[in-house]
């Protein structure tokens, strides 16, 4: 594991922490709530459980969690160094639901 004096590999894609990624995008309204979701056990990065909000997260990774009562699965496309607009926002991702779904959908028991 690399410590804080470890060196960048500059073969190595541009990495960013996930609960950052999460509020740049704008999925929460702050990067507490995002760590906490990455805590509780509920994301999958590439469909591999993650626990830990600052796991590098690189273009391309795919993104499954609940929010608002539905299961969001969103492909990452670009970082972002700060929190945009909206537009700016959604140009970070891919929406992978399916076509139709929307938040009144009955959650599945």
């Amino acid at each position: 594991m690399a410590g804080p004096g470890a060196k960048h590999n500059p073969g190595s894609p541009p990495r960013l922490r996930l609960d950052k990624w999460l509020f740049h995008a704008r999925f929460f309204r702050s990067r507490e709530l995002a760590a906490g979701l990455a805590e509780s056990g509920h994301l999958r990065i590439n469909a591999q459980p993650c626990r830990k909000p600052g796991h590098g997260v690189t273009p391309g990774d795919v993104l499954t969690f609940p929010q608002g009562g539905r299961i969001r699965v969103v492909r990452i496309l670009a970082l972002s160094e700060r929190r945009g607009p909206a537009p700016e926002a959604q140009a970070l991702y891919e929406d992978l639901d399916p076509p139709g779904a929307d938040a009144t959908a009955e959650p599945l028991e």
